[in-house]
């Protein structure tokens, strides 16, 4: 009975799909997407050091280059952060028992599958076309994404290093990009940039050409890429989501394989070539890599000057001293991923050789006994991913040169259409090296930990979610401010509320616990103390009549070292955006007051097309911005960008070479974008 309701249902979706064919010429448009709600899900614990361009340049790839419905594997699938297990493998078998879907329409008869799911995956998917060719000519006629962009943003007051004349350039940030492009098929890009107070107009550049699905060739790039294989613990190129606000799907990697770097993050890509060819049920792909790396020499070993302790990523050259540090460490990479497919999964295995010009060694700290030292590195390792029903099992081992090992595995289940529960399982050497790597994990590294996350998620009817995680970890040997062996653990709490597509509310409890030296403590003693560090939020959106809406948010952090005073800090952020014909408006006031740094505040801020901005609330003030876009015409998109900080109770703004003598400080960003 059950079999043949599940077919009633299907031929009905059928007959409804071709009644609206005959309305809305076959095929549903790809919708609109603002990014912003995701971008705010998987980045709910925002972190400084985290590159949230990359999470947004990631997500705007998969909306440029949606994936054929008919062709994603589970693994691509998952990428998406949208669809739980149960819904992949429903999709999947849905494929094998009816064959290709005719519509974007016939999701609707997937089952498993909800409005909400199938509106959130509508802008990452698409029903086969024949996008790819075989042909390497007639590039440019192919293109269905070509623009060039330029930007030019400046602080209007004068910081110390152009009033002391520290800096060498003009106070403008100039970024430049030309993208040619067709989804699946090829990819041209350029990137140019120079940061405030650079001399240099073309300081950073990166440019790739990328081939795909040519025979058996399945991608290819030349110029500058990142790799992602298996859980992310040898490679793992870009920003890859952690703890959030999203407790499931962000806990494993994609095994993604070869992507343009289109960052103006100044490190963790590869320059040279990198190609994966299909043979069958194995996938091979290689990489070779020659690049120079910023890098700080190491004062501490006396009479040689070719001795470096650390290599930069800041990609900031204004001073004669930054500039000196430009490029002076060679690296060379290259390495191989073999990927073998099953029914269900993948087992893979990758190596990375790495060489550097010059000897590494660090500065000689105990908390850095175990860091890399010497000129090579090699790290090799197996890595799967394998379906059973409704879970998904995944893991990564690997092993570096120093005889440091790492591991991590867990799985993702579906354990109802409502239910959904992920464990993750971490091991990471004091002397594991993987330069490239990015695992989940606690730290910014994957170096001296243990852990162990479970996150769940519930979604008792449509409209609700309750989400929530733990997570356990040690680590084993000293870290930088903390002289001794030490533990922590966090956990967070969202409830979600959308009973509407205009309405949305959800407040979240995020609390982490973590030992630390004991503040201002001179002493080599392992003496160590519990730190505290609170957040808890409130989000309410609305719409306001047919082109506008309202997004209300309250905030509050608080740091607390056991047994001394709790440092506190509020914001209260009204956000307000909307349209008004081809003029589009987006628009902040937020008012914060913060006791010190411990219980400043991240809050995420709309910004121009291919920029993220995760500015800290600091201090007692009010901050304010506008953003606008308006579209000329069907080739000329503009944008332009003010946002001020203003401060009480302050004579100066910012610190070091960025302070301003002033209580306040603006920004301006005008930007151009033309479609051929």
């Amino acid at each position: 009975m059950a079999e043949e309701m599940r077919k009633f249902r299907y031929y009905i979706s059928l007959l409804v799909f071709f009644l609206f064919s005959k309305i809305y010429a076959q095929e549903v448009p790809q919708p609109v997407i603002e990014l912003d709600e995701f971008i705010q899900k998987l980045a709910a614990t925002q972190q400084e050091d985290a590159n949230y361009e990359d999470l947004f340049e990631a997500l705007l790839q998969f909306y440029l280059n949606p994936l054929d419905i008919n062709k994603a594997d589970a693994g691509e699938l998952r990428s998406l952060y949208v669809l739980s297990e149960i819904q992949i493998q429903s999709l999947l078998q849905h494929r094998t028992k009816y064959g290709n879907l005719l519509s974007l329409y016939e999701l609707q008869s997937v089952e498993n599958f909800d409005q909400d799911t199938i509106e959130n995956l509508l802008p990452f998917v698409r029903i086969n076309q024949k996008l790819q060719s075989n042909d390497i000519k007639g590039i440019y006629r192919r293109a269905t994404d070509h623009f060039f962009v330029i930007r030019a943003e400046q602080t209007l007051e004068k910081a110390r290093g152009y009033t002391d004349s520290i800096f060498l350039g003009r106070p403008q940030k100039i970024y430049a990009r030309y993208r040619l492009q067709h989804p699946k098929d090829f990819s041209l890009g350029l990137i140019m940039e120079k940061d405030q107070g650079e001399p240099n107009l073309a300081d950073y550049t990166t440019f790739h050409f990328q081939l795909q699905n040519k025979g058996k060739l399945r991608n290819m790039i030349l110029g500058d890429y990142q790799l992602q294989f298996g859980q992310g613990l040898i490679l793992s190129g870009g920003y890859a989501a952690g703890k959030g606000g999203e407790p499931i799907y962000t806990t494993r990697r994609s095994d993604l394989g070869i992507r343009p770097h289109n960052s103006v993050l100044e490190g963790g890509f590869l320059r040279g070539v990198a190609a994966s060819y299909d043979l069958g049920q194995i996938q091979l792909t290689g990489f070779a890599s020659y690049t120079k790396r910023d890098a700080s020499l190491n004062t501490s070993v006396e009479e040689r000057e070719d001795v470096f302790s650390s290599i930069l990523i800041a990609g900031l050259h204004r001073t004669e001293a930054e500039i000196a540090k430009k490029g002076v460490l060679t690296e060379q990479n290259y390495g191989l991923n073999a990927k073998f497919r099953l029914n269900g999964g993948h087992i893979g295995f990758t190596v990375l050789n790495t060489t550097f010009g010059n000897q590494i060694e660090r500065n000689p700290r105990e908390y850095a006994l175990h860091e890399f030292k010497g000129t090579q590195n090699i790290v090799a390792g197996p890595n799967f991913s394998y379906s059973w029903q409704n879970f998904n099992f995944f893991g990564e081992a690997a092993r570096s040169s120093s005889g440091g090992i790492g591991a991590v595995g867990g799985f993702v289940a579906s354990l109802s259409p409502q239910l959904e529960w992920a464990l993750n399982l971490r091991n990471y050497d004091r002397d594991f090296h993987s330069f490239y790597a990015n695992a989940f994990s606690e730290a910014s590294r994957n170096i001296n930990e243990k852990g162990m996350y479970t996150g769940l998620k519930y979604s008792p009817k449509r409209g609700i979610t309750f989400s929530a995680f733990y997570d356990k970890y040690k680590f084993p040997w000293l870290r930088y401010l903390v002289d001794a062996p030490s533990d922590g653990d966090d956990y967070l709490l969202r409830f979600t509320l959308k009973p509407t597509k205009k309405w949305i509310f959800y407040t979240q409890y995020h609390r982490e616990r973590k030992q630390r030296n004991f503040p201002n403590n001179e002493t080599t003693t392992d003496y160590l103390t519990d730190s505290y560090r609170q957040n808890l939020l409130a989000h309410f959106e609305t719409g306001l009549g047919k082109n506008f809406k309202s997004q209300t948010r309250l905030q509050y952090n608080s740091f607390l070292y056991s047994g001394l005073t709790r440092s506190n800090g509020f914001a209260l952020i009204q956000d307000i955006e909307g349209a008004v014909g081809q003029l589009q408006l987006k628009t902040r006031i937020a008012l914060f007051k913060t006791d010190d740094y411990n219980s400043r505040i991240y809050a995420y801020e709309n910004d121009v097309l291919y920029t993220v901005s995760f500015p800290t609330y600091f201090g007692k003030g009010a901050r304010l911005y506008l953003v606008s876009r308006y579209s000329l015409n069907r080739n000329i998109d503009l944008w332009f960008r003010i946002a001020r900080t203003s401060l009480l109770h302050t004579e100066t703004i910012s610190s070091g070479y960025n302070e301003i003598k002033a209580p306040h400080r603006s920004d301006l960003k005008l930007q151009i974008r033309y479609k051929f």
